[in-house]
């Protein structure tokens, strides 16, 4: 019987964590670095893991997207090791890794945790992703090694790497984006006299109608908010306008993240995560509009 690999994981946040402990309580044998007791003290110990799962912060702030404490950890893997990425990331940027560190094998991996169910959301994928920066016999063979050791799942897929971050901000955006139509759904049926609540019962029996978004008061207000959307749909709106600047895609996007603005502003929804993206005179700006 093969001997199971040692799992690291770099990161404690809610996705580390959560992975962590399912991959523990599999029967691995884990080692969990961040920087912030207990787990501080295990920096070193990380080299001698097989597969190094990251997690840690991707934030997009006024200045852009930010992947610098994905690119510092990684030298923390061992040399020959495999890093797998779950932190979400532009399409493009495991290469771009992969290039800084040619002596590991670099993998990008999507995570699709939400916060409330993140235990049961990494024993229970609905899928298992793994993207790879080359197409080549190492990244192939460590592919399929993490593919193994990831909790089963419906759904396995083994493809490019820039093919797994595009889908990861495809995920995330699809949610983004319902938010933000079933918002203004809400606002027509209210100045039609309408009641909501029958309009949402029809929603939740209709098959053809992906209703996991389709409430426009959902936790402590309106519109698309949480630690990744706002985040992440910032940065794939970005790209998008670079390889279609003037589009009406374009156009699409920037008017779309306008309202999602309007709407967590003016029911008081996460501003701290929205000033993270855009910056503290963003709720002065909306005011003085």
């Amino acid at each position: 019987m093969n001997k199971k690999p040692l799992i690291g994981f770099i990161g404690q946040g809610f996705i580390g964590k959560n992975y962590a402990d399912d991959f523990e309580k599999r029967g691995y044998l884990v080692i969990r670095y961040a920087r912030r007791k207990p787990f501080v003290v295990n920096k070193e110990k990380i080299k001698k893991c097989d597969i190094v799962f990251i997690a840690v912060p991707t934030p997009t702030t006024p200045r852009g997207f930010d992947f610098s404490v994905v690119r510092e950890v990684i030298k923390l893997v061992g040399v020959g090791k495999i890093a797998v990425v779950k932190s979400t990331i532009l399409p493009g940027t495991a290469k771009v890794l992969q290039k800084k560190y040619p002596d590991r094998i670099i993998l990008n991996s999507p995570e699709f945790l939400s916060e409330v169910t993140a235990a049961e959301d990494a024993a229970n994928p609905f899928s298992n992703i793994v993207g790879m920066p080359e197409n080549s016999i190492r990244h192939e063979k460590a592919a399929k090694r993490v593919m193994l050791v990831l909790s089963k799942s419906p759904f396995n897929l083994i493809c490019s790497s820039e093919e797994a971050e595009l889908f990861k901000y495809i995920h995330n955006a699809s949610g983004y984006t319902q938010i933000v139509f079933f918002n203004l759904m809400y606002d027509l049926a209210k100045v039609l006299g309408a009641d909501w609540r029958v309009i949402e019962s029809a929603v939740k029996t209709d098959p053809y109608i992906p209703n996991r978004y389709a409430r426009p008061i959902h936790k402590s207000g309106r519109g698309a908010g949480g630690h990744c959307f706002i985040k992440d749909f910032e940065a794939l709106s970005t790209l998008y306008c670079e390889q279609f600047p003037n589009s009406k895609g374009c156009a699409l996007f920037k008017v779309t993240v306008a309202k999602n603005r309007e709407l967590l502003i003016e029911s008081g929804k996460d501003l701290a995560l929205l000033k993270d993206t855009y910056g503290n005179e963003i709720i002065d700006s909306h005011s003085k509009n």
